[in-house]
């Protein structure tokens, strides 16, 4: 069947039940990366990942991968590095220092899929409040952290990374621990790696995904 365009003039979506299976969760193409159109779309259970080059591809995967705080797994290693606090956490304090610490070339990587526009989307969204950054710091220096979009009791991670061993999974500790002023009830994780896995992360049916966002992403 055609993929779905979407009209630039409408920051509505499709079902996401109607997202393809192949590749899975693909479900439409097109529109902006507007501010509106972006929380319309994680509030539906919709994120936007494409390649530079691409036009903007429209994800709602089957099943998703989701992480609740109270099953994050810490294993003894982190457990210990937690212990001796080698970090200092901060939320939003480099916010643009994050986007472009993840944006950065990695091994076995070709390319980032966080383009100049897709940081310049999220830039906005956390002018406004949505957006947020929380970051392990050592030395006055950002060693690690993660990204996402906070709407209600749902936190829509986007993207990590690590300089030193276990900055970027303090980062997550620390958001499962209500760093940001109250325990999520779900981390969106979108797909599965064996690294979110290894933390406590796992698929859910997207249909139980959409029904907690309709409790939570308020």
């Amino acid at each position: 069947m055609p993929l779905y365009q979407l009209d630039p003039l409408d920051n509505n979506f499709p079902d996401p039940r109607s997202a393809l299976t192949d590749p899975n969760g693909l479900l439409a193409v097109g529109g902006d990366l507007s501010p509106a159109r972006l929380l319309n779309a994680y509030r539906h259970g919709i994120f936007p990942w494409f390649s530079p080059g691409d036009p903007i591809l429209w994800w709602s995967p089957d099943p998703r991968t989701v992480l609740f705080p109270d099953e994050i797994i810490i294993h003894r290693s982190l457990r210990k590095t937690l212990k001796n606090r080698p970090f200092e956490i901060h939320v939003n304090r480099d916010f643009q220092g994050v986007l472009n610490a993840c944006a950065a070339p990695r091994a076995h990587q070709s390319g980032t899929w966080i383009t100049p526009d897709m940081q310049h989307a999220y830039l906005r969204l956390h002018s406004m409040g949505y957006a947020y950054s929380i970051e392990s710091w050592r030395n006055n220096d950002l060693v690690g952290g993660l990204y996402g979009v906070k709407i209600g009791r749902v936190f829509f991670g986007e993207s990590m990374f690590t300089r030193v061993s276990d900055a970027s999974k303090a980062a997550l500790v620390a958001l499962c621990q209500g760093v940001l002023g109250s325990t999520p009830a779900v981390i969106d994780c979108q797909f599965s790696t064996d690294h979110l896995l290894s933390l406590g992360a796992k698929p859910i049916p997207r249909e139980q995904f959409l029904s907690l966002l309709s409790r939570h992403a308020y």
